[in-house]
């Protein structure tokens, strides 16, 4: 990772390391790092968990949002979002959503079937799309559906279970430590927090003090998301909070080492075109050329993030129109081997 150009910066690797490399008991099993991968749509899939697992450190890895409807249907052998390496599926936790107790329950069965370590259920998606059917963020308004589903779930497997929330749909605290409680109760084995309200976009920064306050209220693990952008930021959110680990999401699909550089089995960042150019690779293996590429341009916004010219990097590599050209201008963008910033820009980390 480029640091700022000063002697008296000491960057809190160390201290991050330990804390993320103390094993963490979920459900009887061991994780051996407090770092996740968190769900994101459009990014988690196959070829992009591969570029993760190939650095390490990452303690589980979490798949995009899968339809409950139409998981237990689903074929991994064509699927964008519902396939997987074997190998790494004793890590790796498979989430969903949906408004139906009965439907949830199905689909955690199939993903238990299938050999997860895990099914995370999503209750922060505030996208429109979801929430007009009643799932994602929309439970946050009715409490009694979200627990109806989780104590569903629970007796229908016996892996480990965890759901992703939000503090609501308006900025009061007390509704999410309450229904925090309430998950618990249900059988939740871990709880994901990202302290925004569902209406704010990334607009304003996320309330950390929240996630300390959750964390307060329940005995079960709690782990922190929301711009956790740095190895300051991660020590940080770890220290004022009291979570018990970090749900990274989009600065992933920035630096997929990420997990690596943090838990200090990495002791630098790569080379960040041979990166792109082997996700890229991956994504066409597993999807084809057309749908690999097409995949690759909704990581791509984020990797340019963290650069000071990330927007005009970004629209070169992205008027790709197929996999030569790319190759070719993500070679020709890197050639003068620009440096990251500390911190990403924000409009592109959308």
């Amino acid at each position: 990772m480029h640091l700022p150009p000063s002697s008296s910066y000491t960057p809190p690797y160390e201290t991050l390391a330990q804390k993320l490399t103390t094993p963490i008991d979920i459900r009887g099993r061991t994780v051996s790092s407090r770092i996740f991968l968190a769900p994101m749509a459009g990014i988690n899939h196959l070829a992009f968990r591969e570029s993760i697992r190939s650095f390490g450190g990452c303690g589980l890895l979490f798949t995009e949002m899968c339809s409950a409807k139409a998981l237990p249907h689903e074929n991994p052998a064509i699927s964008e979002v519902f396939r997987w390496h074997p190998e790494e599926l004793n890590s790796l936790v498979c989430q969903i959503f949906g408004a139906e107790p009965i439907t949830m329950a199905r689909a955690a069965q199939r993903i238990e079937k299938e050999g997860f370590f895990g099914v995370d259920l999503n209750f922060g998606c505030s996208v429109s799309a979801i929430c007009k059917h009643g799932a994602g963020a929309a439970l946050l308004r009715n409490p009694d559906q979200a627990l109806a589903i989780v104590k569903e779930v629970r007796a229908a497997v016996s892996i480990p279970l965890s759901v992703k929330f939000r503090t609501g749909w308006e900025d009061k605290p007390e509704k999410a430590l309450e229904l925090a409680r309430r998950l618990e109760d249900a059988g939740c084995d871990l709880l994901t927090f990202h302290p925004r309200v569902a209406p704010d976009r990334r607009s304003r920064r996320p309330r950390w003090e929240y996630i300390k306050a959750v964390k307060e209220a329940v005995s079960i693990p709690v782990f922190g998301n929301g711009n956790v952008f740095t190895p300051e930021d991660g020590l940080k959110m770890l220290e004022e909070t009291g979570c018990d680990g970090l749900s990274i999401g989009r600065m992933a699909a920035a630096r997929p080492w990420l997990f690596a550089l943090w838990t200090g089995k990495l002791a630098g960042p790569p080379d960040t075109a041979e990166v792109l150019l082997s996700i890229h690779e991956s994504c066409c293996r597993h999807f084809g050329e057309i749908r690999g590429l097409r995949l690759f341009k909704k990581i791509l916004p984020y990797a340019m993030a963290v650069y000071p010219f990330g927007h005009r990097m970004h629209a070169r590599i992205r008027s790709a129109e197929n996999g030569q050209i790319l190759k070719e201008l993500i070679l020709e963008v890197f050639a003068d081997n620009p440096q990251p910033s500390h911190e990403p820009n924000g409009s592109l980390m959308v």
